[in-house]
């Protein structure tokens, strides 16, 4: 359950975020909005890796503010670009960096990471440089970094803005069988397909939040009016 309280969000003098309090509950939840209308700012109030100006985010009784780390714990992030997230130079070593961080070492990190590698398809590329995987390689390599972790939830701001239409789908047949609870920022309206609530921002505000097919007809009359 992630709780969000009377949360306002300021950057000097632009407010990114108007007051907003909602109850994110179980369920595969979508964040559609144009550009600038404040979804990936909300997005990364999930995790505390940014604090609201006002308010305050609760993430399964814990406060972004006050618990940060076990917050982190719970939630994972997935950026956009990955090579904003991958910061080993070898693909395992990579995946490897959250399980070390964690406590794992010797036999169980290597089969923490092994097991990781296999899931994503990326055994044979476990020792290879990775700037050298394909764009869709290395949001795999992301993802696979983040789960390894076994977040409670995962948080996904545009992971397949940067992939062609092969890897998007691969992306998305990963998502819908996630045990975790998937928040997913896109513009991709098709991978919201199966979801079970969308939220609509603009201008920092949430101005639909209903079924997919619906917020997305409401999104859509939006951009047309």
């Amino acid at each position: 359950m992630i709780e969000i309280e009377a949360i306002r969000h300021r950057v000097e003098t632009n407010t990114i975020l108007h007051e907003l309090s909602l109850n994110l509950g179980e369920g595969r939840i979508g964040i559609i909005g144009a550009n600038g209308s404040g979804k990936s700012t909300f997005a990364r109030l999930l995790n505390g890796l940014i604090l609201p100006s006002a308010g305050r985010v609760r993430v399964h009784g814990h406060d972004t503010r006050a618990a940060g780390d076990v917050v982190r714990a719970l939630v994972g992030f997935v950026f956009q670009n990955p090579d904003h997230q991958i910061v080993y130079p070898i693909v395992e070593e990579d995946v490897g960096f959250g399980l070390r961080n964690a406590g794992l070492r010797g036999d169980a990190l290597s089969c923490a990471v092994t097991e990781a590698l296999e899931s994503f398809g990326l055994t044979e590329k476990r020792n290879q440089p990775a700037h050298l995987l394909s764009g869709g390689e290395k949001q795999l390599l992301a993802l696979a970094g983040i789960l390894a972790l076994a977040p409670r939830v995962v948080v996904l701001d545009e992971p397949t803005a940067l992939l062609d239409l092969r890897n998007r789908r691969k992306i998305a047949r990963i998502l819908a069988d996630l045990p975790q609870q998937v928040v997913l920022v896109t513009h991709d309206l098709d991978m919201l397909d199966g979801f079970d609530r969308v939220l609509v921002f603009d201008s920092g505000r949430i101005v639909a939040d209903d079924t997919p097919a619906r917020a997305i007809a409401h999104y859509i009359r939006l951009m047309e009016a």
